[in-house]
């Protein structure tokens, strides 16, 4: 039986019926990570034994006949640079080639309570920084729908996983768009939740206000169960919420009827594929015949917002990676002979040349006679794009953009960095103005996946998870399996 096929909630139901064990649910995920590793190489860090463990210990509460929690013995997978005790966490840097945390991160604290089951650490692009997987130190993930494609980043491990069949769920983290932006290319659901809903404790920080973990899933409703596992309030974390949590699931109607969606001129405007265009204008007249109502509305500082992020997301870069400094913990340089020859040979050969550009980037921007200039004014604008937003919501209820302008491209290496940073001018002013954003499935271009961003205003998870389940039941997109092929 291929269990991997399977979606978490439809494993649920399996294992409450005991028609499956989650021993063998595991057994099945590991090896089909046997069969396709090779050629996806979405994983840094397996954790077989344990793995195998937990699943033996659920299959006892289930035996006794206690009830469950929704993911309790389904098997996922976590990006690596979200702490598990006892379990190497690398960032995907050689910085951090051989750290093993000594505490959980607050998400893997409430997973744990669950009694689900962590399959491993996932590939990702050096501390968080790239939009393909490949600055990982490492190596570099492929894409499944086409192993020569990138997947997408800072989370294509934990996307390629997911989408390849190596794990029924997976976290990974969002500053830009690393969960969206990977979810788009490989096609499956990815959710980046309102800022502060979900606890950045324990996680490696990059840009630590708008840093923010969340689920890819298969489908929505999966997003919606892992969304209810990891979300709630965390002492240990400032910027967590004292919000009360809703069951999401609850959410999931299937009726978009009245919901009013915005379609943002300035997200449908030059450097969109056309084809890219054509599915989501499809998309928008599927809502419509489905009783929603499109209502065009104006986003005017989207222009700004790749620049105002490639200022403040570099600057709090360069103040979090600061304490890797080859003391503490990380890489240090033994040939040096003194403290500051020490550190700057750790910092050289530590960190790879992405991490690099940006601090220098952001240390320059915060430096004296330049952060007026600079890091004042991009902040100023951040108030901007938050009011445009505000403003949006007084005419609809969520808005749908592209995730991504194209489809995703190839392995290279080679493509000029300006170039891939303007491709995130779609779920760059999400994380700006903190507001929650869900990327589906709407359709293929050229045999590769696209995906639809709908955002919603700040806690209202509810609206794009409701407006996300009703197209998805209306297709089959996220069914589709990805053929693991090339060209």
């Amino acid at each position: 039986m291929d269990l991997y096929k399977n979606a978490a909630h439809e494993l649920h139901e399996k294992l409450v019926k005991k028609e499956i064990s989650s021993v063998e649910l595991t057994i099945s995920i590991y090896n089909r990570i046997d069969q396709v590793e090779d050629s996806v190489k979405a994983y840094l860090t397996l954790d077989k034994e344990n793995a195998l463990e937990q699943a033996a210990k659920v299959d006892k509460i289930i035996a006794s006949g206690e009830k469950i929690a929704p993911l309790a013995g389904i098997p996922g997978a976590i990006k690596d640079n979200i702490s598990t005790k006892g379990l190497r966490t690398t960032c995907s840097s050689k910085m951090l080639e051989n750290f093993t945390p000594i505490y959980d991160a607050h998400v893997i604290q409430k997973l744990r309570a669950d009694e689900t089951i962590f399959i491993g650490k996932t590939n990702m692009d050096e501390f968080a920084m790239g939009s393909t997987t490949e600055t990982s130190y490492f190596q570099t993930t492929h894409n499944p729908w086409n192993l020569e494609r990138v997947p997408g980043g800072s989370s294509g491990g934990s996307a390629a996983a997911v989408v390849a069949g190596e794990a029924i769920w997976s976290l990974g983290s969002d500053t830009g768009g690393s969960i969206r932006q990977p979810a788009s290319f490989t096609g499956c659901v990815g959710i980046k939740p309102t800022y502060g809903r979900v606890s950045r404790y324990g996680c490696v920080a990059f840009a630590s206000s708008l840093d923010q973990i969340g689920p890819i899933t298969r489908d929505v409703t999966d997003a919606a169960t892992v969304l209810n596992t990891i979300c709630g309030v965390c002492t240990m974390d400032s910027t967590s919420l004292h919000e009360e949590v809703p069951d999401f699931t609850k959410a999931l109607t299937n009726d978009v009827k009245g919901l009013r969606i915005g379609v943002p001129k300035e997200y449908y405007a030059a450097g969109l594929d056309p084809k890219v265009d054509g599915v989501l204008k499809k998309a928008l007249a599927d809502y419509e015949a489905m009783g929603a109502k499109i209502v065009d509305v104006s986003l005017p500082h989207t222009e700004y917002a790749v620049i105002t992020y490639y200022i403040i997301a570099p600057a709090e870069a360069s103040a979090n990676l600061a304490r890797f400094d080859g003391v503490r913990y990380g890489y240090r340089d033994m040939k040096a002979t003194s403290a500051p020859e020490m550190t700057t040979a750790s910092r050289t050969e530590g960190f790879g040349a992405e991490v690099k550009r940006r601090i220098m980037l952001g240390t320059y921007v915060l430096s004296s006679g330049y952060y007026d200039a600079y890091y004042l004014k991009a902040m100023q604008v951040r108030t901007l794009i938050r009011q445009d937003f505000a403003k949006a919501f007084e005419q609809c209820d969520v808005l749908l953009t592209p995730t991504s302008p194209v489809v995703a491209y190839p392995i290279d290496g080679k493509m000029d960095p300006l170039a891939i940073y303007l491709l995130d001018v779609c779920t760059i002013p999400v994380n700006l103005a903190g507001l929650p954003g869900i990327s589906i499935p709407a359709g293929f271009v050229d045999g590769m996946p696209v995906g639809m961003q709908l955002i919603g205003k700040v806690l209202d998870e509810e609206t794009i998870l409701r407006a996300a389940y009703a197209f998805e039941q209306s297709h089959d997109y996220h069914k589709v399996m990805a053929p693991l092929g090339g060209k």
